[in-house]
């Protein structure tokens, strides 16, 4: 097709009336086949159809958002995308992170800090550091289970770099992770 020359897309009433006319009818002239395509660029009432743009867009972003949630791999973001990624996520899912909780503690800690003790918000500033370092091992030995069993299952050379995936997954507090976890605790993938 020609550059800057859009495809002509009919109604099924029009592609109807047009197979009517077959032979013994006189073919329409170019002036009736000009007139029968011509359509207004910008329609009758456009309040209406903006607002029925509107309709569908969000209509659109629910169905994606729904979708994601549910892990759905066509509105999965390309960071999500494919079967590594989902065992991951399965794995993580499964077990239980210490750096669920890091959030939770944070916001003890902060509140701890309000105390008139200096010594209790030194510990906790100090409990919340040994936490932090913790997650950080925890996340570390992830990673490194994680590359073996997708080693064993996908081989060793199809193997993605997916210990930072999950590593933040790990991190998240599992209501707050989307996709939404799709397996229970100790669900551990094959």
């Amino acid at each position: 097709m020609p550059e800057g020359v859009e495809p002509v897309i009919e109604t099924v009433e029009e592609t109807e009336a047009r197979l009517k006319q077959g032979k013994g009818t006189p073919t329409p002239s170019r002036r009736e086949q000009e007139a029968a395509r011509k359509r207004p660029l910008v329609p009758d009432d456009r309040k209406e159809a903006a607002k029925q743009a509107r309709a569908k867009a969000a209509a659109a972003r629910d169905r994606a958002r729904v979708g994601m949630a549910q892990g759905d791999e066509r509105f999965l973001p390309t960071r999500d995308k494919g079967p590594q990624k989902k065992f991951v996520r399965d794995y993580v899912d499964a077990r239980f992170s210490v750096g669920e909780v890091l959030i939770p503690v944070m916001f003890g800690v902060i509140l701890l800090t309000l105390l008139p003790s200096v010594e209790a918000q030194m510990i906790s500033i100090l409990v919340l550091w040994a936490f932090f370092a913790i997650a950080v091992i925890d996340c570390i030995l992830l990673g490194f289970r994680l590359q073996k069993k997708l080693a064993a299952k996908y081989g060793e050379s199809r193997v993605e770099r997916v210990r930072w995936y999950a590593a933040m997954r790990a991190l998240q507090m599992r209501p707050m992770r989307l996709p939404k976890p799709q397996v229970k605790r100790r669900q551990f993938p094959s």
